[in-house]
């Protein structure tokens, strides 16, 4: 029942920008901890940002100064502002929450299906 909706990817030129959403839904009590993870083609799966309820942040090395990560908790939507992007961000950016579901009675992570983003030089 509870799901995580991406949009936003797309193909877009080296030095463009691009904005990610991912809203959750469902039967949500709590939700700790929202944010982006992505995976290049061949590599595995790294943390790209994270934004806890306070709205506290955290971003990888690789995007600090390009991207920016945003919360709304009263619509339990996630954004992620890329700018300045570059081919190596080239990857399939995943949703991620830890959220606590009346279904399941304790807090576990969440994944959204995926959203392909593909900068191109």
């Amino acid at each position: 029942q509870v799901q995580l909706v991406e949009s936003g990817g797309g193909l877009e030129q080296a030095g463009g920008s691009l904005r990610l959403s991912c809203s959750a839904s469902g039967s949500i009590v709590s939700i700790n901890v929202m944010g982006w993870y992505r995976q290049p083609p061949g590599k595995q799966r790294e943390l790209v940002a994270v934004i806890n309820r306070g709205g506290s942040t955290n971003y990888a090395d690789s995007v600090k100064g390009r991207f920016t990560i945003s919360g709304d908790n009263a619509k339990n939507t996630v954004h992620l502002q890329m700018n300045n992007l570059k081919t190596e961000d080239t990857a399939v950016y995943y949703c991620n929450a830890d959220m606590y579901t009346l279904t399941n009675g304790y807090y576990k992570a969440y994944w959204g299906q995926g959203t392909q983003v593909t900068v191109s030089s």
